[in-house]
């Protein structure tokens, strides 16, 4: 028998993307598949007013939009996909700021975790100036929050989709390879 302790829980790739300028979205999300895959599942853009903290870089108002993608992935591949989505917004950039936020994470059947390029007391350091920290934990047949989870991983609307992932996850977890960090 095999110990499946030393083995990480399969997980579905996501990116959630933050823009205000409706032009940049399909240019990085093709970008995006060429790096990850197609999409798997796709939010529509939706108002995000959480905070004004992106305003001024981004311009408002600013929309969120969740996309996962097809491919299973190792949980390590979270340091190279969150290198690649900075690459990706430098891309976009205009007269030195971002027009569009992409933060990749992660979703498996246990929890949902965010990559950041920023330290805090809990998040976790992954390697490579890339932190990690779990937003989202499944118990009682939903997600459910931490005290830090960020207020749109809260939201009803968003949470929808996250919750869609997992099923197509747990649909798709038997005969698939997984990218990896290598």
């Amino acid at each position: 028998m095999i110990d499946q302790r030393k083995f990480p829980e399969k997980a579905v790739l996501f990116a959630g993307a933050l823009f205000s300028d409706p032009e940049v979205v399909e240019p990085a999300f093709a970008m995006l598949v060429e790096a990850f895959g197609d999409f798997l599942l796709a939010s529509p853009p939706l108002k995000w007013n959480y905070t004004d903290y992106y305003d001024q870089e981004l311009g408002t108002p600013i929309k969120r939009r969740y996309v996962f993608f097809r491919s299973i992935i190792d949980p390590s591949f979270l340091v190279k996909a969150k290198r690649i989505t900075n690459e990706i917004e430098t891309e976009f950039l205009h007269s030195g700021s971002r027009r569009i936020n992409l933060d990749p994470g992660y979703l498996t059947l246990a929890k949902v975790v965010l990559a950041s390029g920023k330290n805090y007391s809990h998040r976790i350091y992954l390697g490579k100036g890339v932190y990690a920290e779990i937003e989202l934990y499944f118990q009682a047949g939903k997600y459910n929050a931490f005290h830090y989870t960020y207020p749109d991983y809260r939201d009803a609307r968003f949470l929808k989709f996250f919750m869609k992932a997992r099923g197509l996850l747990k649909t798709r977890l038997d005969g698939y390879p997984a990218l990896t960090a290598k």
